[in-house]
């Protein structure tokens, strides 16, 4: 039995060096390798550029945020297919009069929280006929407390006119009304193009804070909305 013991014993490997000699040399190969790992990050961060947008990048975005963004937010009010079906069954119904009549009713109904009193009124369509397809804001509280048309134009007018149209087969067009803050809605008729729509020229509002501080300065003209 003592003769196995030693036979078993012998035939184990054991390593000349001793367990500090060891650990010297793992310590060594440990150090030794760490010195790739800053060289890598540093090749890897020479290599990789800034990005920093550009003038096309800003004006995109404002064009994404004053034209689509408010579109997309209407788009959301609504439960899924709805404007799809409208827009493909209730908008062709009698040249598009029933679908007009209904999207005005439904404004009148819904928007008054948004734009103050207002009511459905009868407007003349494009053909000579009229048709209670219109509704009268008596005065829009958005216009008021923006105080701003480019604000109006940008973020009310043109978005709403664009979603009607685009999602609801509805033409609109909206006459904003800069004196008092009236604003007509025309449902049924097609907006005028944008060199001839007057409310793309209006002048700064008397009560815009911006308007008045480029008077008190001198700076700017304010016959036109630089933001319209």
């Amino acid at each position: 039995m003592g003769a196995l013991l030693v036979m078993r014993i012998t035939s184990l490997p054991f390593s000349s060096r001793s367990p500090f000699q060891r650990r010297e040399r793992f310590r060594r190969n440990r150090i030794s390798r760490i010195p790739c790992s800053p060289s890598r990050s540093e090749a890897m961060d020479e290599s990789r550029t800034e990005y920093k947008p550009g003038f096309l990048d800003d004006l995109f975005l404002t064009f994404f945020r004053e034209k689509m963004v408010e579109v997309r937010v209407l788009e959301s009010l609504f439960p899924p297919l709805i404007l799809v079906l409208f827009k493909m069954l209730i908008a062709p119904i009698y040249g598009g009069r029933i679908a007009s009549m209904m999207v005005a009713r439904a404004t009148a109904l819904s928007c008054q929280w948004l734009m103050g009193p207002c009511s459905v009124n009868s407007i003349i369509l494009p053909d000579g006929s009229s048709c209670a397809s219109g509704v009268l804001v008596e005065k829009c509280k958005y216009l008021e407390e923006s105080k701003c048309v480019g604000i109006c134009i940008n973020t009310c007018k043109l978005p709403t006119q664009t979603f009607f149209k685009d999602y609801m087969g509805v033409p609109l067009h909206m006459e904003p009304n800069f004196t008092d803050y009236s604003c007509q809605f025309n449902f049924g008729v097609l907006p005028p193009a944008s060199v001839t729509d007057k409310a793309l020229t209006e002048p700064c509002l008397e009560i815009c804070p911006n308007a008045n501080r480029r008077r008190e300065l001198g700076r700017g003209d304010t016959a036109k909305c630089p933001q319209a």
